[in-house]
């Protein structure tokens, strides 16, 4: 489940050729901005409270050089920890025109504990991907090196929200690839349009709706759908996922230090 929620905050990015287009003009984000989720699971058509979400973005130095930081901290509550405990932080770096330079995701999730790193560099037009895995005790290595933009589960996030979707008709698809810390995966997402949709907070947001699919025997199938603000913000504000046990949600609960006016909030109390 938390892979496909890592998944579904991708969005928007095609194949690009490495280095230069690999970044984007950052026109969405800024250093101090926090995001939290509330998590919720569906078993038995009962939706339960099992968690929480929060992402921040700051300023950093990485090999000498100014850099943005993205975090990303999942935990499940004490009564979820009964069945399934989550503790995953992801950290992501880039340059300020959102380049990926390096990734790491530790996770605890039941009884296994694993680290995903990936370092990202570039050289003579190609996107060097060198990624590990570490698993009870054991390190397994991975070199790539792809003739097309490569990110990973945060920096596909950052690049997305700064991209322009206007030009986006419904059903088009948006091919990209992404490292895991283990292999490079190609992905599929689908625009279906624009919507409403209304918050528990009753607060209305006017939002582009994106579905992330899987192909198995020729036969789409919807793995995630996702509702991101249609303003200069793209704060993705809920994910809707199909689970082969169950679904979840992750519901946006608070936002600070967003970089332009919620306009696409159309009511709220």
């Amino acid at each position: 489940m938390m892979k496909k929620w890592m998944i579904c905050l991708c969005l928007l990015i095609g194949g690009l050729t490495a280095k230069a287009q690999c970044g984007a003009f950052n026109d969405a984000i800024k250093p101090g901005e926090t995001l939290s989720y509330e998590l919720k699971f569906n078993w038995k058509f009962i939706w339960f409270n099992v968690g929480w979400a929060q992402m921040n973005v700051h300023q950093t130095e990485y090999k000498g050089k100014e850099c943005l930081q993205t975090d990303l901290l999942t935990f499940t509550n004490k009564r979820a920890d009964r069945w399934f405990k989550m503790r995953d932080t992801l950290t992501c770096i880039t340059t300020n025109d959102l380049i990926p330079l390096f990734f790491r995701k530790a996770a605890e999730e039941g009884k296994r504990y694993s680290i995903d790193e990936v370092n990202f560099s570039y050289r003579n037009g190609k996107c060097i991907v060198d990624q590990q895995r570490t698993l009870r005790g054991e390190t397994n290595k991975r070199h790539d090196e792809m003739g097309v933009c490569v990110y990973d589960m945060l920096s596909i996030l950052l690049q997305a929200r700064s991209y322009d979707a206007s030009k986006y008709k419904p059903g088009q698809k948006i091919l990209f690839s992404m490292a895991t810390g283990r292999e490079i995966e190609k992905q599929t997402l689908i625009y279906r349009g624009k919507e409403n949709y209304k918050a528990e907070n009753d607060v209305t947001y006017h939002c582009l709706v994106f579905s992330l699919v899987e192909y198995k025997d020729n036969e789409e199938k919807e793995v995630i759908t996702f509702y991101v603000t249609d303003d200069r913000n793209h704060l993705p504000v809920r994910l809707d996922m199909y689970l082969n046990f169950g679904s979840a949600k992750a519901f946006l609960t608070n936002i600070k230090g967003n970089k332009y006016p919620l306009t696409s909030i159309i009511s709220k109390k």
